[in-house]
């Protein structure tokens, strides 16, 4: 026996209080206590464990949150338990400090069967907005952009249908952009000139893609959207959120212009890369354009000058706390919350939301006539007004200016645009709409880099989309772009790496196929076979096959979706599929081994379902056409489990080309049947 005496222990700071070890059983390696205490006052950290724990209150009074939705008062004598990745917070109410003890264990049963406060509180019901980052159009799309937020959002989008929700792709054409004007300086046009040809050219880029778009907002041609974006600015402005504030600015020397986005370049204050203004892509951070280190105009290649300008400012600090915390309880990677912290640690940092620019909708501000509401501020009304176009055509009272808490919503984008989606899009959100509790998760992507270097439209360094698609080439496309685009990392895209994943999907599972095809129409007149006599080889097939759904589902989910995990676990299965089919094929030609043949007939046919399954988000119209092959329906619902193929069914694989044969020619490829 051993008695502690609580007030000789020794403390130190954790989840924000102050809180010492007792080591009461130290040869159980599993079990440990503690003892704590919040002063008058006090509170701890929001924060979630994996461990089981019990509080015993000892003294004071105060309440637990859980999740921030339950409060529940506690005093001396409550115990208290704590399930694994249950988030909660201790807060002091009273005039005395509390004190606890407190005993925590591993339960690993507990930890895996335990689901957060929002999974368990989602209404499957509720409606998924998958927003990805409308493109400027300034130039079509490149394998670059179709990589990242477009492939990511549409397979999300699909998979989510898969699963029985309500899920809604929403992007569009960010027409107000800087960049396009600086584009109809070049071609000698209007801004809404060449933002009217490159937004159809992108539309019909991504339709090649064979991407699924459910509202594609032009925004300079959307039907009450400018009277909408005044009313959504003038609320910020309403609540506090921005003020008309005067600050350094820059200015061209020779013309007076007011400099800003693509107007200036540098190198960016915070990593010294070299940069445009108001956004660092390498580093991600934003800069005030005047700020950067040796900033040179555009317009003059001078120096510019630097000098007051009233505009309407947000003072991003005021909301650090908003949304640190939601970053904390959402999908959202390391990268971006590094990104966040980074950013709200700058002290007293004004952002503006408004530019000097006739190409735009300027805010309700007579005095400010001169200025429109700055792009990326205009994005965050642009997705909300995406839903209410939705809304419309489904006859849902989805409000812009009205947003629902029900909402679940999922931004996919570039790194290059994480301070805008995950920063400024909250604080304008929290500004305009303080009740609203916005359920928002991101998925955010890296450079997808052509020989070393980043796609670029504004010098013509690219792959366009339109060079490498068509519906004989798209499946290919799509599958390779999926295996190798940046997720964790910049990757690199080549031709050839391209040509040889067409090679694989040609040789390897059409291969597959035609001789699966080939083999029922030998040995059952092109009828699936009802399975026969398994072995212990057919039933571990069976649950590697189970395996392959459930690993392929873990990395389509929005927990752990990843594009390369889900690609790469496709061509496991394919892989895996043909090992089984060689192991086996010793005893195809062998009449006393009929049923066990027809199991392994059987079950090679239910690996060519579950491929078409698990590659419908993914290769749609192959999946299409493998369906055909086999004799079934398009996909309309996610596998629970493993399914044979109906007995019965025409299965029509020996002859049916899924895949064409390219060949590379220049930087990019063309059918040996035809031309892109």
């Amino acid at each position: 026996m051993k008695v502690f005496r609580l007030n000789d222990c020794d403390f130190s700071e954790a989840f924000g209080i102050q809180m010492a070890s007792i080591n009461a059983f130290p040869d159980a390696t599993n079990v440990g206590t503690a003892y704590g205490t919040i002063e008058a006052g006090g509170v701890t950290d929001f924060h979630r464990h994996d461990e089981c724990e019990l509080f015993v209150i000892l003294e004071g009074t105060g309440k637990i949150e859980t999740d921030g939705a339950e409060i529940i008062p506690i005093g001396k004598g409550d115990v208290i338990a704590i399930s694994p990745f249950d988030k909660h917070v201790l807060r002091n109410t009273g005039e005395q400090r509390i004190t606890f003890v407190t005993a925590y264990w591993r339960d690993v049963v507990a930890a895996l069967g335990a689901k957060s406060e929002k999974t368990s509180n989602v209404d499957e019901s509720a409606p998924v907005f998958v927003f990805s980052t409308p493109p400027t159009p300034n130039g079509d799309l490149h394998l670059g952009h179709l990589s990242g937020p477009y492939i990511g959002a549409d397979v999300f989008a699909r998979f989510q249908r898969l699963k029985g929700k309500q899920a809604y792709h929403i992007t569009g054409s960010d027409d107000y952009q800087s960049y396009v004007i600086a584009k109809a300086r070049q071609m000698g046009k209007t801004p809404q000139e060449v933002a009217d040809h490159f937004s159809k050219e992108i539309a019909e880029t991504l339709r090649l893609l064979d991407v699924q778009i459910d509202q594609y907002t032009v925004t300079s041609h959307a039907e009450n959207y400018e009277e909408q974006l005044k009313g959504f600015f003038q609320r910020i402005v309403d609540s506090g959120g921005a003020q008309r504030r005067a600050d350094n600015a820059a200015f061209d020397p020779d013309t007076n212009a007011y400099l800003y986005e693509c107007d200036i370049s540098g190198q960016c204050p915070t990593c010294g890369s070299a940069c445009g203004g108001n956004i660092c892509e390498e580093c991600g951070e934003p800069n005030l354009a005047y700020d950067m280190i040796a900033p040179v105009s555009a317009v003059s290649g001078k120096m510019p000058d630097i000098r007051s300008c009233e505009r309407y400012m947000l003072k991003l600090n005021d909301f650090a706390e908003h949304i640190l915390g939601s970053l904390r309880e959402v999908k959202a990677s390391a990268r971006l919350q590094v990104l966040a912290h980074s950013v709200l640690g700058r002290e007293d940092f004004h952002v503006p939301i408004t530019h000097i620019q006739d190409w735009g909708v300027s805010p309700n501000d007579p005095d400010l006539s001169d200025q429109v509401v700055w792009v990326w501020p205009e994005m965050s009304f642009g997705f909300l007004y995406g839903i209410q176009a939705v809304g419309g055509r489904l006859q849902q009272e989805w409000n812009a200016l009205k947003p629902q808490d029900d909402w679940k919503i999922v931004h996919f984008f570039g790194y290059d645009n994480s301070f805008y989606h995950t920063i400024l899009y909250p604080a304008l959100y929290k500004a305009a709409f303080p009740e609203w509790k916005a359920d928002i998760e991101y998925h955010v992507n890296e450079f997808y880099c052509l020989e070393g270097s980043k796609f670029s439209t504004s010098r013509q360094r690219a792959v366009w989309g339109k060079e490498v698609l068509n519906q004989e080439t798209v499946d290919c496309v799509r599958y390779h772009m999926s295996l190798t685009r940046g997720e964790v990392n910049r990757t690199n895209f080549s031709i050839d790496a391209l040509q040889s994943s067409n090679t694989e999907l040609n040789e390897i599972w059409q291969g597959w196929l035609n001789e699966l095809g080939h083999e029922v129409l030998r040995r059952y007149d092109g009828a699936a076979p009802d399975a026969g006599d398994w072995g212990v080889d057919h039933q571990a097939f069976f649950h590697t096959l189970e395996s392959h759904r459930k690993h392929i589902e873990n990395y389509y989910s929005s927990q752990n979706f990843s594009l390369n995990k889900a690609a790469d676990g496709v061509r496991n299965l394919v892989a895996d599929s043909i090992r089984f089919t060689e192991m086996n094929k010793h005893l195809a030609g062998t009449s006393s081994a009929s049923d066990w043949n027809r199991t392994t007939i059987a079950l090679q046919l239910a690996a060519a379902r579950l491929l078409s399954d698990v590659t419908a988000p993914l290769m749609p119209r192959f999946a299409d056409n493998l369906r055909i092959g086999l004799g079934l329906s398009p996909v309309t619902k996610w596998p629970d489990t493993i399914e044979l193929l109906p007995v019965g069914n025409r299965v029509t694989l020996a002859d049916q080309r899924f895949f064409s044969e390219m060949i590379a020619q220049g930087p990019f490829l063309i059918n040996k049947v035809g031309t892109t």
